[in-house]
């Protein structure tokens, strides 16, 4: 099968050209978006006419997750799944990413393949020993489609479930389409671009940390860049969000995961996770995922806040510092106009560490594949100011900027 590639839009391919927006226009709050973007917005899913007629008298399997819902904050509000059966489409099988298929497994636990109770459809996990669906579970299927909420972090692993999955479907000759969604942090690029002597699960692409994209974007950039094999077989279609641009704020109406509860937390996501890999607890097992910075002994603040994490077997099983009361930073309070990825925090930390004699990192290999780089870990531990470690990034960020040009589905503003 030759390269096809349809993007089926009436946007033109307008650029973001400021490379660096690491800037308060990141702020996201909890409020609603201005009521003519509201009207005008419109998912990809949500846009039948579009991609039904590629799903008539076929035998369809979906990538899905809790976020693929139609119409979501409305009465309308449906699933994916319910929507295609309930408009005759042959939906035989459901694809699950990390978190599996409701969303309400923990960070890194095994999925296992499953039945849902709702449908009786067979769920087929993508977070366990095959990451790709493999040629077995493809057998039966005709067409796929991808439709999941991302946050636009490079180590946000649906993103990398998207890519084995459009490798698979372009391996095995099956179509892909995917419903393109806003993404809640795509006012912006930052971070460093990954090494790809780094490539892993929570790092696939030579992207930076926040790369600026929607899956729908994504998607194509990995196909034309050749970022999968066999991409010159893949027939991909990509169903654009309508009204959307890059600037425009976009609240999850569902959280994405059982850590990411809010926008808050989606916001300071990218920002707070590089401190995973170390002795600072980021609020699993609190009221406060990716809402704080905690330590018995280290804190940024005269007025710490006491919090303790506890197991919490929907989202934090066994959370760092399990039944230890923590001093914790809540970042609300401390930092409340953090906007954008800002390494600060991560900066200060190791500045006080230092001070106190006290080691941060616990696994300097998973942090460098978060960073996707060794750079800012001996940064860090050298202690270099921010400003030196974020200058290093400007030039791969200007050159990326250039690179995704060609795959920008949506203006600025």
């Amino acid at each position: 099968m030759m390269f096809a590639l349809s993007i089926i839009s009436g946007c033109s391919l307008i650029a973001n050209t400021n490379a660096n927006q690491n800037t308060n226009k990141n702020n996201i709050t909890n409020s609603t978006l201005n009521p003519i973007a509201k009207k005008a917005l419109r998912l990809g899913g949500e846009q039948s006419s579009r991609y039904y007629p590629y799903l008539k008298n076929k035998r369809v399997g979906v990538i899905v997750n809790q976020t693929s819902v139609l119409f979501p904050n409305t009465a309308k509000a449906t699933h994916l799944v319910d929507a295609l059966i309930a408009n005759d489409i042959n939906v035989i099988k459901v694809f699950a990413p990390e978190h599996g298929f409701r969303g309400d497994r923990g960070a890194g636990e095994t999925i296992e393949d499953n039945i849902d109770s709702r449908t009786g459809l067979p769920i087929i996990s993508l977070y366990g020993k095959n990451k790709a669906p493999t040629e077995q579970m493809l057998a039966d299927v005709d067409v796929l489609i991808f439709d999941i909420q991302d946050v636009g972090v490079r180590f946000y692993t649906y993103i990398s479930t998207m890519h084995y999955a459009m490798q698979a479907a372009a391996q095995y000759h099956i179509p892909f389409i995917v419903l393109d969604r806003p993404n809640p942090n795509g006012q912006y690029i930052a971070g460093p671009v990954l090494e790809m002597s780094l490539q892993s699960f929570v790092g696939m692409h030579p992207i930076p940390l926040v790369h600026g994209l929607t899956v729908g974007e994504l998607a194509t950039m990995i196909q034309a860049e050749q970022w999968i094999e066999f991409a010159d077989q893949l027939n991909l279609r990509v169903i654009p969000v309508q009204g959307y641009h890059k600037s425009m704020s976009y609240p999850l109406p569902i959280a994405p995961s059982p850590n990411l509860p809010n926008a808050q937390a989606v916001q300071w996501y990218a920002s707070l996770c590089l401190f995973e890999p170390t002795h600072i607890s980021v609020g699993r097992g609190t009221d406060y995922p990716f809402q704080m910075i905690g330590h018995p002994q280290l804190t940024l603040s005269n007025s710490p806040v006491e919090v303790t994490p506890i197991s919490m077997p929907a989202s934090a099983p066994y959370p760092k510092w399990e039944n230890t009361p923590l001093q914790a930073v809540l970042i609300e309070q401390y930092q409340p106009d953090l906007a954008g990825f800002d390494i600060s925090l991560l900066v200060a930390m190791f500045d006080l560490g230092r001070q106190q004699q006290v080691e941060l990192i616990t696994s300097p290999d998973f942090f460098d594949k978060l960073a996707g780089t060794t750079t800012l870990r001996h940064d860090l531990e050298a202690g270099k100011t921010a400003f030196e470690i974020v200058e290093k990034w400007q030039q791969p960020l200007a050159q990326y900027q250039k690179l995704r040009l060609p795959y920008l589905l949506y203006p600025a503003k």
